[in-house]
């Protein structure tokens, strides 16, 4: 069976208003913002080079960002890694993420910060 690995994605949303609710992972607005998130990203990983083998993201965590609008999200991701998959190549899957999230810039209806997309690291 192939192995299971997790890769992780950090982003920073500039419109959506950090609160200490979205620390609780059991907080009403931590868990609808964290379905919107795996929506989002579920699709765009699916339509990526990986999305063949891409199996889900998990472990969602929001943080406070450097202005008052802004959250830091950092979500663990998994793919199956196998022989069809050639292997992970982190910086195609930022160039494809770049791109479909219009040069990090859009993510559904959540604005993004340009500098904050990062890929496994």
């Amino acid at each position: 069976a192939p192995a299971i690995k997790n890769f992780t994605l950090n982003f920073t949303i500039t419109n959506l208003q950090f609160t200490a609710d979205l620390q609780n992972p059991s907080s009403r607005r931590f868990k609808s913002t964290e379905k919107v998130m795996y929506h989002y990203l579920d699709s765009l990983l699916q339509k990526s080079s990986i999305g063949p083998h891409f199996t889900g993201c998990k472990g969602t965590g929001f943080r406070s960002g450097s202005h008052r609008d802004d959250t830091k999200v950092d979500a663990v991701c998994s793919y199956k890694d196998n022989a069809s998959l050639a292997r992970f190549d982190r910086e195609k899957l930022y160039q494809e993420l770049s791109t479909m999230t219009n040069n990090v810039t859009k993510l559904g209806h959540y604005s993004l910060d340009r500098s904050s997309l990062h890929v496994d690291g």
